[in-house]
């Protein structure tokens, strides 16, 4: 899943951990009574204060302890230059240190949906390589990634990667078939790229036998969620598609979306 801000501060409530924030003092992980959750605590609260220094310290001592999401969330923090310099190279080894230690994590536990998200990170950076380092592309290893990501830990993220790179034969195979699965199995979680990238495989029907109502209703959907700059494929898809549909066709599929979204999740 993409694991979101909102998901992040309702974790860490639950946890308990963002109780009486106040913009804390520098922390001192020196002493010996401090422990890694403690640590993770600290850093935790100093972030959401915006005391970023401090949060970096307190994250870093509980990552170097074990503590996986501090691992994350330091993972998160280089890969987006929030509060450190971007560091692709320092994220990419706090994902793994996540995926080489919780690989078995259980798919039902609070830490699953970082530790799936670990796995995505790194199946993401050997899709691309990192530039002036040894993580180079390695497509072939991207896709085992994404599919342990998909099938295990039933991520939604990684199965659209997964559906992507079936439709688009990289670090395999080609198989549409098994990439209308894995983005279908992301459109119902609400995955808004997978239910646009499925409703335009389902509408065009170049893989597959033309699905035109069950195509739009997907596209539909997932409009609802894009954005504007950086989704435009999708509002061109949908218009690509509406075009191809008759008047029934249409109303039908805006009719089955509309339902779609009253009983679910919607999308993200």
């Amino acid at each position: 899943m993409l694991i979101s801000k909102a998901f992040w501060i309702s974790l860490c409530v639950g946890a308990g951990l963002l109780a009486g924030i106040l913009p804390g003092s520098a922390f001192d992980g020196t002493a010996s009574d401090v422990t890694p959750v403690e640590a993770f605590k600290t850093g935790t609260k100093a972030y959401f204060a915006g005391d970023k220094k401090t949060a970096l310290d307190a994250l870093s001592f509980a990552a170097e302890n074990g503590h996986p999401l501090a691992q994350w969330k330091l993972g998160r923090m280089y890969q987006n230059g929030d509060g450190v310099p971007e560091d692709d190279l320092k994220a990419y080894e706090y994902f793994r240190s996540i995926a080489d230690a919780h690989a078995d994590e259980s798919p039902n536990s609070p830490e699953a949906p970082f530790v799936a998200s670990a796995f995505v990170a790194l199946g993401s950076y050997y899709v691309t390589g990192i530039n002036d380092t040894a993580v180079k592309p390695n497509l072939d290893r991207a896709r085992e990634i994404f599919s342990f990501a998909a099938s295990y830990f039933g991520d939604a993220e990684a199965q659209y990667n997964l559906g992507r790179m079936y439709l688009e034969g990289s670090g395999g195979d080609r198989n549409p078939r098994q990439a209308a699965r894995w983005l279908h199995a992301a459109a119902k979680k609400g995955h808004h790229r997978a239910q646009a990238l499925l409703g335009k495989m389902l509408v065009e029907g170049e893989d597959m036998k033309a699905r035109t109502v069950a195509g739009l209703k997907w596209l539909i959907v997932a409009r609802t969620c894009s954005d504007a700059t950086k989704d435009q494929w999708i509002n061109e898809s949908l218009e690509q598609s509406f075009a191809l549909a008759d008047e029934k066709q249409r109303r039908k599929a805006a009719n089955l979306a509309e339902r779609w979204m009253a009983t679910t999740v919607g999308c993200y």
